[in-house]
């Protein structure tokens, strides 16, 4: 099976047990603190899916921590999941519990990468239209990347507008590669 197959069914164990408990953001939330310290560690990271580490050792380390930031139930997650020999999994689980929490709330990510930065109008401009093509929230994060030239590359889920100047120069480059050809 799978590393994203287990994630994901322990993720959507883990919404079932913060929806009975009236959690499911505040888990969200410990989701997204423990995926941002594992970025920030990574032999946090290593620890948890060394094998030679035993249990108790990889649960006191996630207890002290995310003992006293985190919700009990998050806590007794990570304890379970590393009891069960499934540390190595919890990276995969907090990102499939984000996109669960994503699915259920209509929240979709989008990112736009620009030539130059947005001004705040434009942004806001951008995610009013994409918010209302789509329906629902959305979380637009921003790039910016000069060989573009010009113009944009919108990706929302797996749809891509890209409206770049570069994009239309290498569309006009093998026109006039093809028109040589014939």
């Amino acid at each position: 099976m799978s590393e994203v197959t287990v994630a994901l069914r322990y993720a959507k164990a883990l919404i079932d047990l913060a929806a009975e408990q009236n959690t499911v953001s505040e888990v969200k939330d410990d989701m997204e603190l423990f995926l941002k310290t594992i970025k920030g560690s990574s032999e946090l990271g290593a620890v948890l899916a060394n094998p030679i580490i035993s249990h108790s050792k990889k649960t006191s380390i996630l207890a002290e921590i995310f003992g006293k930031s985190v919700n009990k139930v998050t806590i007794g997650f990570f304890n379970i999941m590393v009891n069960k020999g499934r540390g190595e999994v919890l990276v995969t689980t907090a990102n499939e519990y984000i996109n669960l929490y994503n699915q259920k709330n209509r929240i979709t990510s989008a990112r736009v990468v620009t030539a130059t930065p947005l001004s705040v109008a434009n942004k806001q401009k951008m995610l009013d239209d994409v918010q209302k093509a789509i329906g629902g929230t959305v979380k637009l994060s921003e790039k910016v990347d000069p060989s573009l030239i010009g113009g944009f590359v919108l990706t929302v889920g797996d749809r891509q507008i890209d409206t770049s100047i570069a994009a239309s120069l290498k569309k006009v480059k093998k026109d006039f590669a093809q028109a040589a050809i014939k």
